[in-house]
Formats: C-alpha cells, structure tokens, sequence
C-alpha cells in the first residue's frame, strides 16, 4: 500500500508561481530566512499587507503555508509569530537534507532533461553580480532556486517538495546565526554550486552526490559560507 503524501507536500500542490498568495508567500519567505523578520517578532497582518500589498486575503494564506512549514507560529491570545530558531531541530533538518539532496543529485544527473539544466543553470547566472552587491536577499532567493531547480530535475515530485520544505530550515538557521559571508567564500560556494550543474549536465551521477555534499557542508558548517544553506 502506497504511503500517503504529508499535509505539507500536499498542500504545496495548491501553490502555482503565478499566484498573488505565492508572491507575498515568497517575499515574506525570503525576509524570514535573511531575518529581516526576525525570530520572534510578531506580525501584525494590516502591517504586513502595507508592506507587501497583496490583500489581507493573500497574506493570511502566505502565512498560512508559512505556519505549515513551521517558519512562524500562530498563538491564541498573541498571534502570529516568527518561528523561534532551534538548534536541534535545524540539525535534525539538515541530516535529513544531507539524505534526500545527495539522492537528488544522482536522480537529476541520471533524469534531468536539457531544459532542467537550463533552468538550474538559469538560477546562478546573476550570482557574482549579487555577491559584488552583497545582496543578502538576491543570494538568498538564487541558493533557495537552485535546490529546488535540482530537486525538480530529479524527476520526483515528492523528494522535490521536501527539498523545499527542508531548504527554508537549514538556510534560515545559517542565515540568522552564523557570520555574514566574505566575497571570497560566496564566490567558492557559488563556484561549487556551478561544478555541480556540470556534474549534472554531464550525466555523472557520482560525481552529482560528491558535488552536493560539498555544497551542502557540514552542520553547523563554514559559518555563514556564502550560498551554502
């Protein structure tokens, strides 16, 4: 008997890119993750549609599939909440990570169409611009599109789902506790994300799984390494 999907992945069937509710689902990702909203904080939803737009409609669903992935808390009597970071957790996230991308990896050097590739390889091309800028938000949204561009061209849509779900954690933890990166260690990294979209391109499963290991690190890993998140 065929294992039910979980009420995460399921729920992320609902999200196409289009959507206004994916728009400020994005932006208010992103900001948790940078911790321009910082763990703890309390979000006021009439201040959220004045920053983002969008309706309150759109925001209360963003918010709603942020609670489900566990990136904010929703308390009676106090509201809506940023998630508090939590070391054990981020670690157990991040093995779990470690797991399903490096099987990613050989699933897409082995699956991935030409188009796959262009798109993974689509998600790094503005990467040194952004590191000359230290753009904290743009490294941010390129390292989540990356993992899921990959994830995707494995081929299976539920590993990829994960891979989404598992990302927001890890990245936020690295994001928010550690150092902020030297130029020098987001070029290396995004070099390293670069080598592993050869490795895909040239159909070379092995080499994918090694690639991926490098570019996931170790936990708690180089503090703060550039797109390694």
């Amino acid at each position: 008997m065929p294992l039910a999907k979980s009420a995460a992945v399921q729920r992320l069937d609902e999200w196409a890119p289009s959507l206004l509710k994916s728009r400020l689902y994005g932006q208010l990702l992103v900001d948790i993750i940078i911790g321009a909203l910082a763990p703890g904080e309390r979000l006021d939803e009439q201040v959220l549609v004045r920053r983002y737009g969008g309706g309150l409609a759109g925001i209360r669903e963003a918010l709603a599939r942020l609670a489900l992935e566990g990136l904010v808390q929703r308390k009676a009597r106090v509201g809506t909440l940023v998630a508090p970071l939590a070391l054990m957790e981020a670690r157990e996230v991040f093995e779990a990570r470690a797991l399903i991308e490096v099987e990613c990896a050989r699933l897409a050097a082995t699956n991935a169409s030409e188009s796959d590739i262009a798109a993974i390889r689509a998600t790094l091309k503005d990467g040194e611009a952004a590191v000359r800028k230290n753009d904290a938000r743009a490294l941010a949204a390129m390292d989540e599109a990356f993992h899921v561009a990959l994830a995707s061209a494995s081929g299976n849509r539920t590993l990829a789902k994960m891979v989404t779900i598992l990302h927001h954690q890890t990245a936020r933890f690295w994001l928010n506790t550690m150092r902020a990166p030297q130029p020098e260690e987001s070029l290396k990294a995004l070099a390293e994300h670069s080598a592993l979209a050869d490795a895909i391109a040239a159909r070379d499963p092995a080499m994918a799984q090694t690639l991926m290991r490098d570019v996931l690190g170790t936990f708690p890993g180089t503090p703060a390494a550039g797109l390694r998140a």
